[in-house]
């Protein structure tokens, strides 16, 4: 009940979003510890007396996970407790994510979330203590249906960051404060949804699920370089591509309709191998979306209509099932994206729970 009812106050806090801080910088120090764990323990999957390969390590939805100074631990809940019992008007509600549906960091440790049903991107950025809320697309376009993210620290320390709008039919290109800097593939893309930047090469992968096809660009100037794959089910072939993943040179792409991830080079786009397949049991992929790698090579993959995380190895054999359809910690409603940082910490855009969940990969085989 515990679980249910913490649960259930982020979402009503959701439900009563209208951004009391606006588009303007909410500032405090982010928090996002172990002391969120429901009930005060701590959260382990598989569950004993198995031996433990993930932790909970806490949860984002906006506002809330920023504390002003003097603010305790009890502010949260305190915050969420009077939007439940209506104190707080729809001007005093929290700036809180709707449906993310992509996450993914910078080497800085900034964290961006596409937000669909908001339009925007959220950026939490840890360093600065703040988190901030990109609605403009290029000057005067607003976002239509963000999806994919990617974003990297310059050598110089700035950031750039690309964002795939479906709606919109491109990818756009910002600098660190948000402000647009260019356009790629306008007029060629025909509903752009997951991203991945290959930093040796310089290029960017985009999922182009309308056309069936992942399309190349080169990342400084938004030049086309190639393009992967187009409609079929044979092996580098696609059929509603989604999200993209890179890690090793190899370039893994959730084929949605076809019910697997395809792993391809990146150098040469050559299919290489296969994860999952169509099925009825667990590990079995139905309508499979988002898709990271860690450091040790396991695979995770968000299977959407399970409301699952499936951790496979890099060979595709399954290891773990995490989730099961819930608002509590470790389930899901509807999730979508997934992303893997350097510490090894698997984030998870729950969409219909309005928050991005994190697990902390403990090791081991």
């Amino acid at each position: 009940m515990a679980l249910a009812r913490a649960a259930l106050a982020v979402t009503v806090a959701a439900a009563l979003l209208a951004g009391c801080a606006g588009p303007d910088a909410v500032r405090g120090r982010l928090h996002l510890g172990m002391e969120d764990a429901p009930e005060g323990r701590q959260l382990v999957w598989p569950p004993a007396p198995e031996v433990p390969r993930y932790l909970y390590a806490g949860t984002l939805v906006g506002e809330p996970n920023f504390r002003r100074d003097g603010e305790a631990a009890g502010g949260l809940l305190a915050q969420l407790g009077r939007a439940i019992a209506g104190l707080d008007d729809e001007r005093n509600a929290p700036l809180v994510l709707q449906r993310p549906v992509a996450v993914c960091g910078d080497e800085a440790g900034r964290l961006y979330v596409t937000d669909a049903s908001r339009q925007a991107v959220f950026v939490f950025d840890e360093a600065a203590g703040e988190l901030r809320v990109w609605t403009e697309a290029a000057p005067g376009l607003r976002f239509v249906s963000p999806v994919g993210v990617a974003a990297v620290r310059d050598a110089g320390g700035g950031a750039r960051v690309w964002v795939a709008d479906a709606g919109l039919g491109s990818v756009f290109e910002f600098d660190g404060s948000g402000r647009p800097l260019r356009t790629f593939g306008k007029g060629r893309l025909q509903r752009p949804t997951g991203l991945a930047r290959d930093a040796a090469g310089g290029r960017l992968f985009v999922a182009d699920t309308g056309a069936h096809d992942i399309k190349v660009y080169a990342d400084r100037d938004g030049s086309e370089l190639q393009v992967i794959g187009g409609r079929g089910s044979e092996p580098g072939r696609f059929n509603y591509p989604t999200h993209l993943a890179l890690a090793g040179g190899e370039l893994y792409v959730t084929d949605t309709m076809n019910h697997r991830v395809q792993v391809l080079g990146a150098a040469d786009g050559a299919p290489r191998r296969s994860i999952g397949q169509q099925g009825l049991y667990v590990g079995n992929l139905v309508r499979p979306k988002g898709v990271g790698v860690d450091a040790d090579g396991n695979v995770y993959v968000i299977e959407s209509y399970h409301d699952s995380l499936l951790v496979y190895t890099a060979q595709g054999e399954l290891l773990l099932p995490i989730g099961g359809t819930g608002a509590d910690t470790g389930r899901f409603y509807l999730p979508a994206g997934v992303w893997v940082d350097a510490r090894n910490r698997v984030h998870v855009a729950d969409m219909f729970n309005g928050r991005v969940v994190l697990f902390q990969f403990l090791g081991g085989g």
